[in-house]
């Protein structure tokens, strides 16, 4: 698990460049849920990559810091956020004071942790009455061409139908929430979004190469137009301690 979460340090520009964003109705979510506004939050943005999530919670006006450990993630960050203040650290060991702040978020994040240590340290951290919210962003599986996307992923990686997203006990309990949401973009870039995710970042040069061969092949067929539009449902979940 360390081997994959660190591997995303040597692509952290693609990262940026092709990740997806969030949509506005997932932060109206996250005040909804969290019984606050973002509005004047201290918030923590745990494991904080290039700062997708970080610069949209400091749009809706969070006093937010970023806690990113690879030292790859950590540079792009600093060269693309310079005004956003960001530290070393994960989430097993959060370098922040004993109830600093109001809200802490881990963005496509929380799987990377050791719940034994992260779930203590956020109690740690969180002032009376905070929240911790942990969100993935998934592509939508009902969309057809998505769901048969990702049915070749499982056959390639060979994956039996485990899964690690799960929540931390210990917290008092989580309220959830889903958000749709698209994006249209080229499909030159949908397959560098791809190719960023951890699982072909440690995989090696010759399968991948083999692997988006083959995707774009198919792809191409259904998206002559060199469009693809890609449709998420976030899935978020908010404690409040």
């Amino acid at each position: 698990m360390t081997t994959r979460a660190r591997s995303f340090d040597a692509a952290a520009a693609s990262y940026a460049a092709h990740r997806p964003s969030y949509p506005p109705a997932l932060f109206d979510a996250v005040e909804s849920l969290t019984g606050r506004p973002l509005s004047g939050a201290r918030v923590a943005d745990v494991g904080a990559g290039t700062g997708i999530a970080t610069t949209l919670l400091r749009e809706r006006g969070a006093e937010v810091l970023a806690v990113e450990p690879g030292g790859g993630m950590a540079a792009e960050f600093r060269r693309t956020h310079p005004g956003i203040p960001i530290v070393r650290g994960d989430g097993d060991r959060l370098p922040l004071a004993t109830g600093s702040v109001d809200l802490l978020t881990y963005a496509q994040a929380w799987h990377w942790t050791d719940p034994a240590r992260s779930v203590p340290e956020a109690r740690r951290v969180l002032r009376p009455g905070g929240a911790l919210a942990i969100w993935w962003n998934d592509a939508d599986t009902t969309v057809p061409w998505i769901a048969e996307q990702e049915e070749r992923l499982r056959v390639f990686f060979e994956v039996k139908g485990e899964t690690y997203r799960t929540l931390p006990e210990g917290l008092g309990g989580f309220t959830s929430r889903s958000v749709t949401w698209s994006r249209r973009i080229s499909l030159d870039d949908h397959l560098a979004n791809l190719a960023s995710h951890s699982a072909f970042l440690v995989l090696g040069e010759a399968r991948t190469r083999e692997y988006f061969a083959g995707e774009r092949e198919l792809l191409a067929r259904l998206f002559p137009d060199g469009t693809v539009e890609e449709q998420y449902v976030v899935s978020l979940s908010v404690a409040v301690v």
